[in-house]
C-alpha cells in the first residue's frame, strides 16, 4: 500500500513540502550521519565498546585511510556494475510513472550474491586473508562515504538537465541544500542503467554479507574457529540479503523506488549506511566473544524464525495482490474501494496492522542483536535505529496514503487500528 507517484500533481514549478527537518535536516544529516558511522565502527573495535565513552575512542588519522580500501571499494562496485549489465534474469516492469510510461529492470540481483559468493569461496580456498577486512573497516568506511558525497553531487548536477516529469515530487523545491539531500530526479538512468535502482540491491547490501564473512574469518584467525553467536549472526543476515534479492522485483513498488529521489540521502544509506551499520553485531563479536547456550541460540532462531514469517508472508501477500489481484491467494481477501479505483486490503496479514512487514523486520533484527548478549548497548543500536526508522517511515507513508486515498483511507484506519504491534502501537 505505498503510494504511486503518478497521482500526485505539480502545483507550481516547485515543491514546497519537506521531511526530515527541512534545510536543517539537510545541512545535518550529511555531516553528523558519517561521523556516526565511524564513530560506531571505532567503538565497536574498543576494548570498552561503550557509545557512552567519552572521550569517546577516536581513531588516528593513519587508521582513516589506506589505498587497498579504495582500490577493494571501486574494484566492488565494477564486479557489480558487469554483473548488473549480464544478459541473465528476466526484465520486469515498473509502475506508470507521470508520463505514462514504464521503465524496464534486470531482476539478476540473486544471480549476482550467487556469483559473488562463489569468487568468495574461491578466494578463501585460495588462502586470501579475508579476515584483513576487520582492519580495513574504517578505511572502506571513509572511501564509501567520500563516494557517496561524489555521486551525489554528480546527481545533483545531472538533474538539471532531466525532463521535468522526471523529476521526484518534493526534491524539487529550489533549495540546493535540501534538494542535494533529498535527491531531485526519481529515475536517473545512463543509458538503460538505473542508478538507483542498481545502488538499492547490490554492492551495499551484498557488501554487507561480505563485510560479516570477513568478520567471520577474522574470529577464526584468532581463536582457530567461528563461534556459534557469529554464526547465527552471519546466517540470519545472508538469509535477508538473500530473500531481499530472490524477491527483488517487489523493490520496484517501494517508497525508495516510486516516490524517492535519489539524492544524498538514498546514496548515503545505500553504499555506507547500510554495509558499515548493518554488520556492527559481526564487527562487535569479533573483540567481544560471547558465549551462548544451546537452549539460547535455539529460542533466537526461533524468534528470527518467526520474523522471517511474517515479514516473507506479508509482504508476498501485498505483492501479489499489487500484481494481480484476482490471483486464488488473494482473490477473497477482503478489500475497501477508493477514489483512485484502487483497492486497500482489510484482511489477511494487512488486516492485523497496516505494516506487518514493519513487525516482522523488527522481531528479525532484535534476534541479530542477541547473540552478542546483554553487556553492551552498541550490538542494540540496529534495533534502536530501525525501530525509529519504521515508525518514521510509517508515518510517511501514512501522510501520503491519507493525501492519495482519502476518506478510504480513514476507513481503512479504523478498521485496522494498529500500525505496527498489535494492541500497542
Amino acid at each position: 500500500m505505498r503510494p504511486n507517484s503518478q497521482v500526485f500533481k505539480h502545483k507550481s514549478s516547485h515543491d514546497t513540502e519537506r521531511e526530515f527537518g527541512g534545510t536543517l535536516g539537510a545541512i545535518c544529516i550529511p555531516i553528523f550521519l558519517p561521523l556516526t558511522v565511524l564513530f560506531l565502527i571505532s567503538v565497536s573495535r574498543s576494548p570498552e565498546a561503550s557509545v557512552l565513552q567519552w572521550p569517546p575512542p577516536l581513531p588516528s588519522s593513519d587508521q582513516l585511510w589506506d589505498p587497498l580500501a579504495l582500490v577493494i571499494l571501486l574494484g566492488w562496485i565494477a564486479l557489480h556494475v558487469l554483473l548488473y549489465s549480464m544478459p541473465f534474469g528476466k526484465v520486469s516492469e515498473g509502475l506508470v510513472l507521470r508520463d505514462g510510461s514504464r521503465l524496464k529492470y534486470p531482476i539478476n540481483g540473486f544471480h549476482s550474491l550467487c556469483i559473488s559468493s562463489v569468487l568468495l569461496m574461491l578466494l578463501v580456498g585460495l588462502r586470501a586473508p579475508l579476515g584483513y577486512l576487520f582492519e580495513l573497516l574504517l578505511p572502506l568506511a571513509v572511501c564509501a562515504i567520500a563516494v557517496s558525497f561524489l555521486f551525489s553531487v554528480y546527481l545533483y548536477i545531472r538533474s538539471f538537465w532531466a525532463p521535468s516529469h522526471a523529476l521526484a515530487l518534493g526534491g524539487n523545491t529550489g533549495n540546493p541544500l535540501y534538494d542535494f539531500f533529498i535527491g531531485r530526479e526519481l529515475n536517473p538512468r545512463i543509458g538503460n542503467f538505473d542508478l538507483k535502482y542498481f545502488c538499492e540491491l547490490r554492492p551495499g547490501l551484498i557488501g554487507w554479507v561480505v563485510i560479516n564473512l570477513g568478520m567471520l574469518m577474522k574470529e577464526v584467525e584468532l581463536r582457530g574457529s567461528p563461534s556459534l553467536a557469529m554464526i547465527l549472526v552471519n546466517s540470519f543476515q545472508l538469509l535477508y540479503v538473500a530473500d531481499a534479492l530472490w524477491n527483488e522485483e517487489a523493490v520496484l513498488t517501494t517508497m525508495d523506488i516510486v516516490h524517492d529521489g535519489f539524492g544524498f540521502m538514498l546514496v548515503f544509506g545505500d553504499l555506507a549506511w547500510v554495509p558499515f551499520t548493518y554488520s556492527l553485531q559481526a564487527a562487535f563479536l569479533v573483540v567481544h566473544p560471547q558465549a551462548l547456550s544451546s537452549l539460547g541460540a535455539a529460542v533466537i532462531v526461533a524468534l528470527n524464525g518467526i520474523g522471517y514469517y511474517i515479514f516473507r508472508k506479508s509482504n508476498s501477500q501485498k505483492n501479489q495482490f499489487r500484481r494481480d489481484p484476482s490471483h486464488p491467494s488473494v482473490a477473497r481477501l477482503e478489500t475497501i474501494a477508493t477514489a483512485t479505483g484502487k483497492r486497500l486490503l482489510v484482511s489477511g496479514w494487512w488486516g492485523l496492522v497496516r505494516h506487518p512487514n514493519y513487525l516482522g523486520d523488527l522481531l528479525m533484527a532484535l534476534a541479530w542483536s542477541l547473540p552478542c548478549g546483554f553487556s553492551h548497548l552498541l550490538p542494540y543500536f540496529y534495533v534502536i535505529y530501525f525501530t525509529i526508522l519504521l515508525i518514521h517511515r510509517e508515518d510517511r507513508d501514512e501522510r501520503q496514503c491519507r493525501a492519495k486515498y482519502g476518506l478510504a483511507w480513514d476507513t481503512y484506519c479504523r478498521r485496522v487500528p494498529y500500525r505496527i504491534f498489535p494492541y500497542i502501537y
